[in-house]
């Protein structure tokens, strides 16, 4: 299936009118999380794209309109473009946001580079599900589905024990950036049991979150299956892990991830000519 550019676009776009003054566009720009904000103008026609290094250029001249600085027309995308052709245009072009437009011209939403990310890692979640399916049907000789939908963080069972903080503070950036793939989750009668996901589920309750996405899997005979104790039930079981606030919470290591990239960094810094070695620029 292909997935389109309006299953992943942004529809609140920032922008800026063309009329509006550069002092006040550097102002909006300095505030916001962008490189740069696409242009419109009265009719909400998008007419070109304004990047910070064109505010920079033109800093001494606060009181300048955009149009008259700007350079009209850009890089553009519509809803129906495949995904993976606009990310094949960013990448080449080297560009952080693509404006979307409809067919009269009008800005009707915004991709950017995370957008993309945020949907390949989406797009391999359903292999996860697909493979756990496969294996709880191998082992328990039964049949199983899989869904996607919400699950209710508080009636989440774990079935690891121990989360890093520093992976936590990582998955709270994603979720506020609406970048974080689903859960996987087995639901066996009213248990919700956490396969894949912990830093995201603790993060979300963090936030304030009441439910998450997920991947459901359930069992087509489910009371034959409510009889059997599974390995991810053990483990909780053993583990005393009834709720996320069972979960400990390492503040002093690093997740295994990050602990290897921190590690190649350390390999490759250079050496001084005593031997010792270099700190990191």
């Amino acid at each position: 299936m292909t997935v389109r550019v309006r299953d992943y676009m942004v529809l609140e776009v920032e922008h800026l009118d063309g009329s509006t003054s550069v002092g006040v566009a550097i102002d909006r720009l300095t505030r916001s999380r962008h490189h740069g904000l696409p242009v419109t103008d009265g009719s909400g026609k998008l007419i070109g794209f304004v990047s910070s290094k064109e505010l920079l250029r033109n800093s001494q001249h606060r009181a300048t309109p955009l149009k008259e600085i700007i350079r009209e027309g850009t890089y553009t995308a519509t809803p129906d473009m495949a995904l993976d052709d606009v990310a094949r245009i960013m990448f080449r072009f080297g560009l952080r946001d693509l404006p979307i437009t409809d067919e009269s011209g009008r800005l009707v939403g915004v991709v950017s580079n995370l957008d993309i990310v945020r949907s390949h890692f989406e797009r391999a979640s359903p292999a996860k599900a697909e493979t756990l399916k496969n294996l709880l049907a191998e082992r328990y000789q039964l049949p199983f589905s899989s869904r996607r939908g919400l699950v209710p963080i508080a009636r989440l069972r774990p079935t690891q024990w121990k989360v890093f903080e520093d992976e936590l503070e990582g998955r709270r950036y994603e979720l506020e950036r609406g970048f974080a793939e689903p859960v996987l989750v087995v639901q066996k009668g009213d248990q919700w049991i956490l396969v894949d996901g912990h830093h995201r589920a603790l993060a979300a309750q963090e936030m304030g979150l009441a439910q998450l996405q997920a991947y459901i899997l359930t069992c087509d005979n489910p009371q034959e299956f409510a009889a059997k104790e599974t390995g991810l039930e053990r483990v909780a079981r053993e583990h005393h892990l009834n709720t996320l606030a069972d979960i400990e919470i390492d503040r002093a290591a690093h997740h295994p991830l990050l602990e290897v990239t921190t590690q190649l960094i350390r390999r490759f810094e250079p050496e001084d000519p005593t031997g010792a070695p270099t700190a990191p620029p």
